[in-house]
């Protein structure tokens, strides 16, 4: 089932891709359109999953080099590395004496940095304690920007899945080793693989390009 999901929410990401570049309100008239992403931050990231369980996640965006890093923690769980590449590459793993590897190949790059092109805006929210602006894509994701520094406070997915910003750090940088996947993410060896792994795989903005 774990499979059968993952392959419906890509279907879904690469529909959300395609829909027309324009930002349109309700009632026809001029209205305010996401801020584009920096080339370069670093956020922290809260998660309430649908399932019910927790995450903290550390996301490292770096657009002129084409990649983008989300280090996954669930709650008392493993530290889960996806290492996402433009060229549609994913390396999901985790380290240790009992890390496995999973390499994925994705019909899309790492996010654009105006990937909220095409999307409706649904007028002023407060979330999180914060005056925002609030846009939709195709029943797709919700976006929350702050309305007087324009930072991303929230988007939540159709699934019920929620991402509250904590942090934003615009301009951070990881250091270099910390992008370059294990050894074993490159050999044949399906035994290392996780049986469980595709319970692993994380729901991110992986497909909007």
């Amino acid at each position: 089932m774990a499979v059968i999901s993952m392959r419906i929410t890509i279907v879904s990401w690469v529909f959300l891709l395609v829909m027309p570049a324009v930002v349109v309100g309700s009632d026809g008239e001029d209205t305010p359109t996401p801020a584009p992403w920096p080339e370069r931050f670093h956020a922290q990231l809260y998660m309430n999953l649908s399932d019910g369980r927790l995450q903290i996640s550390d996301l490292w965006y770096d657009w002129p080099a084409g990649r983008n890093v989300n280090l996954m923690q669930k709650q008392l769980g493993v530290l889960l590395h996806d290492v996402e590449w433009d060229n549609g590459t994913s390396f999901y793993y985790t380290l240790g004496p009992t890390g496995h590897c999973r390499t994925m190949l994705f019909p899309v790059g790492i996010p654009r940095r105006d990937f909220m092109v095409g999307s409706t805006y649904l007028g002023p929210r407060y979330t999180d304690g914060f005056l925002c602006h609030l846009w939709e894509k195709v029943d797709f994701i919700w976006y929350y920007e702050d309305a007087a520094t324009r930072r991303p406070v929230r988007w939540d997915f159709y699934d019920g899945i929620s991402t509250h910003v904590m942090t934003f750090e615009v301009g951070g940088v990881l250091e270099e080793s910390q992008w370059q996947a294990p050894s074993n993410c490159f050999t044949d060896d399906k035994d290392r693989e996780d049986p469980s792994e595709n319970d692993l795989l994380p729901h991110s903005l992986r497909k909007l390009t």
